[in-house]
This record gives C-alpha cells, sequence and structure tokens, in this order.
C-alpha cells in the first residue's frame, strides 16, 4: 500500500514523463494496471529497471481507488509529495546568472484543472517561476500533474504567505507588475521584456484589490462576443504567448 505522505502522478504522458526525470527515491511505487498494451508495459518496465523500482500489477479498480476514479490510462505512480521552490533562491538564481526572469504569479486559482494547464502553457513559453499563495488556492496535487502532462516537473513553482508582501519584495529587486483586469490598456500593446512579473486574478473575482493596487500597470484582453470572461488558463495562454511574442519576435 501507498503511505499517508504519497501523492500520485497518473496517466501515461505524466508518468512516464515523471519516470524519466525524476530521481528514484521520489518514486514509492509504480502501478500498472494488469492487460494493458504490450508495447507500453515494456516502456514502464524499462524505465523502472533503470531506476531499480518494482512495478506492481494490479486491478483497474485498485488504481481507480488510487486516483477516484480519475482518467488514470493504466499508470499510477505513488510519489513522495511535490516539492516547492523557495523564492528567494529563485531570485538570487536569476540574479547571478545576469539574466531578465518572467514570473507568473497567481492570485488563489482554486481549480487543479487550471493550475495544471497553466504550468503546461509556462513550460511551452519560457516562464522562469509561478508564484502561488499558500491559503485559498490549489496547489500541487496529482490532478496538476496530469493535466500539466509533465510541465510539472520542469516549472519552479513557489508557495509564498502574502501575494502582497512578495510583490514589495520583488519590486525592491527591480521587477514591474503586471496584472489583468476590465480596464487597462490591449494586452496586445504590452512589452513584456525586463523584469517582468505578471499577475493573474482568481477565477471568479479576479485579481484582490490590495493586490491590483501593487500593479504598475494592467492588462486587459479585448472581447467582441457575447460572453465577456475567459477561463483562467485560457486568458493565460493569451498573455503568455504576448510576452513570448515580445521577448521573441519574428525577425
Amino acid at each position: 500500500m501507498s503511505s499517508s505522505n504519497d501523492d500520485f502522478v497518473f496517466g501515461r504522458h505524466a508518468g512516464i514523463d515523471f519516470l524519466k526525470t525524476q530521481d528514484a527515491d521520489k518514486i514509492n511505487k509504480i502501478f500498472l494496471q494488469r492487460g494493458v498494451q504490450e508495447d507500453f508495459a515494456n516502456q514502464v518496465y524499462q524505465l523502472a529497471r533503470k531506476k531499480h523500482l518494482i512495478v506492481q500489477n494490479a486491478p483497474k479498480n485498485k488504481l481507480d481507488q488510487l486516483t477516484n476514479q480519475a482518467n488514470h490510462q493504466g499508470l499510477v505512480l505513488a510519489v513522495a509529495s511535490f516539492e516547492y521552490a523557495d523564492l528567494e533562491e529563485l531570485l538570487d538564481k536569476f540574479e547571478n546568472e545576469d539574466r531578465e526572469p518572467f514570473l507568473l504569479m497567481l492570485d488563489s486559482i482554486e481549480d487543479p484543472h487550471n493550475l495544471g494547464s497553466i504550468l503546461r502553457t509556462c513550460d511551452a513559453t519560457g516562464v522562469d517561476a509561478v508564484i502561488i499563495p499558500k491559503r485559498r488556492a490549489s496547489g500541487l496535487t496529482s490532478v496538476v500533474a496530469k493535466t500539466s502532462t509533465g510541465a510539472i516537473d520542469h516549472v519552479p513553482v513557489a508557495r509564498v504567505n502574502n501575494l502582497v508582501q512578495t510583490t514589495q519584495i520583488l519590486k525592491k529587486r527591480g521587477y514591474w507588475f503586471f496584472g489583468t483586469a476590465m480596464r487597462g490598456i490591449d494586452y496586445r500593446r504590452w512589452d513584456a521584456k525586463g523584469k517582468t512579473v505578471l499577475v493573474i486574478g482568481n477565477e471568479g473575482k479576479g485579481i484582490s484589490p490590495l493586490l491590483l493596487k501593487q500593479m504598475d500597470q494592467t492588462l486587459t484582453i479585448p472581447m467582441i462576443g457575447h460572453v465577456q470572461s475567459l477561463n483562467a488558463s485560457v486568458a493565460t495562454g493569451a498573455m503568455l504567448y504576448q510576452m513570448f511574442n515580445s521577448r521573441h519576435p519574428l525577425a
């Protein structure tokens, strides 16, 4: 049995990526559903042998139980609890590398599917780190890992006590803050070069008033349809690709 301190990574893409990229001591047990395709099973066994890990064949209902009936695709890894990055260490590292980082701050994103999708886009667009609050927000969970399709292993996530205080610390280090809001400059005019932090608000309430006051500029996504809102992960994706376009323009 897995221990109460286990988290789970499940799904073929996320599971295989975790097996390929993570140290063996982060993986407590591998559950492989009986009767999965032979080529997939062979891939799992091969990766497990390289790390001297044992694969436990289990019936589908066992994997269903471990993942609360989620779509595990026949593979579940019981892993050590997901680790958060230390923000101060990250900031020092960026300064030592003498570059201009791009950070994403998420103000109380509650849906783990949104967080997972956002991490996937962060990996694709080169976001240097993500900052989330410790309270009233999704943390790193098995659902986040599954939805991120492996990006959770590559994008540092720092969890902090107070976003407003963190904003003030980052401003002292020379970071500029841009937040999404109903009113602001058109996001297509956004120049995201330099030491930059993009702040995305809660799915329903947006950025909290105290945090919104810390923004150097607000950005808005124009909409011409009947529904005047976007899913948090979709809006973040649009913003991050404007950042990418700003930092990596076509020749």
